[in-house]
């Protein structure tokens, strides 16, 4: 989830996917066509995080179609567009800012949902903030982007040139998940941990809250503090030469399955040696991150946090969302599916409160959008743009799936 330059002046544009019958056209007999406004996502489409973005794109259209594709007399147009190079099947710079710029001039665009890479949301939120363009993210977790102090001096203000909030996300931020990642270590027994990230953003962001909280629960990190591996080197013998030696009693992994985190994994493992484990955040809660290490290398001992808990563990509406995906998609939801759908719901209520085509009406809809009950339960957006809600679940690979392990609620801190 790094920001990574690629030379390329390209735009991947999904296809337009409108709810039947709202796509802005004269229904047979009506005089006149409905009004419409856009909703767009900005996401790759392709590479390893695929499965994850399809099933926030079809969280997206769930929740228009709930809707009839139709808020406010107005018809709601969803535009799926990609930010991924073809190249690298991960995000690319130049798109996501082609993206944010493409959304930003055209006046039918009200809400900007993405992007999946807190990397990228540095690139496309400061274009976005200035068109006043309402962005909601079901999946970055970089603190920085709301709040002070997480790495950079100029955050967040750097994302907000217009002084104003335009931003927000339905997920808790990494710091959660790092703090409960050494939590959980402390729990199971393992007190020497050799911690490693990916250089992205998330990643190192993830491995940096783990040590730091690692370091009050008592637990000695063998390594260099957090070491840098490159996923896209042809070997890191060094580093697996230095697990080896030390033998740890787990690795803490921060990274996400693209571009190669399945075989990062695998690699780690065996050089840990049969009785390590290795604990993982959201970036590799994924099927495809399991495919790319192999089932049998990480079953039984590879523990993934994630942001919420996962789809077949929601209760009440959440589990009416699950139930309605699985019959619409004929497919079982991937764990941001919910968010998907949670952010285009919250647009969608956000456009009805606003009353009408107007982006600083949405703004201010959102500012005071207030309490939110839904498929995650009831949590409303802070002062920040960021959510209340604080699960985090400990999912273990089994079988060659995920199985829930526990969830923990820790208490937003400003």
């Amino acid at each position: 989830m790094g920001a990574r330059s690629v030379i390329r002046w390209a735009m991947a544009v999904g296809v337009l996917g409108v709810a039947d019958g709202c796509r802005g056209n004269a229904a047979p007999g009506d005089a006149t066509p409905s009004p419409i406004f856009k909703l767009v996502s900005s996401l790759p489409r392709n590479g390893a995080a695929r499965a994850q973005s399809d099933a926030i794109v079809n969280g997206i259209r769930q929740a228009i179609a709930e809707k009839n594709g139709r808020v406010g007399g107005y018809a709601v147009a969803y535009e799926d567009w990609d930010d991924a190079s073809a190249q690298t099947g991960d995000w690319d710079m130049e798109l996501e800012a082609g993206n944010a710029r493409r959304a930003s001039a055209d006046p039918n665009v009200l809400f900007y949902v993405g992007p999946y890479s807190s990397g990228a949301a540095k690139v496309s939120l400061p274009i976005l903030n200035r068109a006043n363009l309402v962005t909601i993210s079901p999946t970055n977790t970089y603190g920085g982007l709301t709040k002070a102090g997480a790495s950079e001096p100029d955050e967040p203000g750097i994302y907000q040139p217009s002084g104003r909030i335009t931003y927000y996300r339905v997920v808790p931020t990494d710091e959660r998940q790092g703090s409960i990642g050494a939590a959980f270590a402390k729990a199971k027994g393992w007190t020497r941990i050799f911690v490693v990230h990916d250089g992205g953003l998330f990643g190192q962001g993830t491995a940096d809250s783990f040590v730091g909280v690692a370091g009050k629960l008592g637990l000695h990190i063998v390594s260099n503090v957090a070491e840098k591996i490159d996923p896209r080197a042809p070997e890191y013998a060094a580093i697996l030469q230095r697990v080896r030696r030390l033998r740890p009693d787990a690795i803490y992994f921060g990274g996400t399955t693209q571009p190669n985190g399945g075989r990062m994994a695998r690699d780690l493992l065996a050089a840990a040696g049969p009785r390590a484990a290795l604990v993982a955040p959201d970036g590799c809660f994924q099927t495809a991150f399991i495919e790319a290490a192999g089932a049998a290398v990480l079953n039984g001992r590879t523990f993934v946090t994630f942001g919420g808990l996962p789809p077949a563990k929601l209760t009440g509406a959440g589990a009416a969302f699950v139930r309605a995906y699985r019959q619409r998609f004929n497919i079982e939801p991937e764990g941001y599916a919910v968010n998907g759908y949670i952010a285009a719901q919250v647009a969608l209520q956000a456009f009805e409160k606003a009353g009408g085509k107007n982006r600083e009406a949405v703004r201010q809809a959102m500012v005071g959008l207030g309490q939110v009950n839904g498929a995650l339960g009831t949590w409303r957006f802070d002062e920040h743009g960021d959510t209340t809600l604080a699960t985090i679940s400990v999912n273990v690979v089994e079988d060659g799936h995920f199985a829930f392990v526990a969830a923990v609620d820790q208490p937003a801190t400003d």
